[in-house]
């Protein structure tokens, strides 16, 4: 297996998931040595959740997963941009597509949305 350099960043690299078929953006996330491994080994995304300290599965609480189809490291073995299938329609735990669904509008002042959700957060995760 490919020696990603995990000794920057507290032990974690950097991980954009990336629509395969789009190319757009879906999220960015951190993976440390054992959800880097698991996601190669699985073709099923894994990051480390910095909040719960605990690896996170995709999808394991909305079922919206992320299955691997390619994934592309940068030069430095720090960095890695995940190309997935995304099933269930959703990366965001916000209930849209993307986690960047909004951007800024022409001074900077505020948002505009952008898409609209897929589901209701508070629905799917019961919280």
């Amino acid at each position: 297996m490919v020696e990603m350099d995990f000794s920057k960043n507290n032990g974690l690299i950097t991980a954009i998931a990336q629509d395969w078929k789009t190319g757009e953006v879906l999220m960015v996330a951190y993976m440390n040595k054992e959800a880097f491994e698991e996601t190669v080994k699985t073709k099923r995304a894994c990051y480390w959740s910095r909040s719960r300290q605990k690896l996170w599965r995709k999808g394991e609480e909305s079922g919206n997963i992320q299955e691997v189809k390619e994934i592309l490291i940068d030069c430095d073995n720090d960095a890695v941009v995940l190309k997935v299938n995304q099933i269930g329609g959703a990366a965001c735990h916000t209930g849209y597509n993307s986690c960047f669904y909004r951007k800024l509008d022409e001074n900077g002042d505020a948002y505009i949305f952008k898409k609209e959700k897929i589901f209701d957060p508070e629905e799917v995760y019961k919280k």
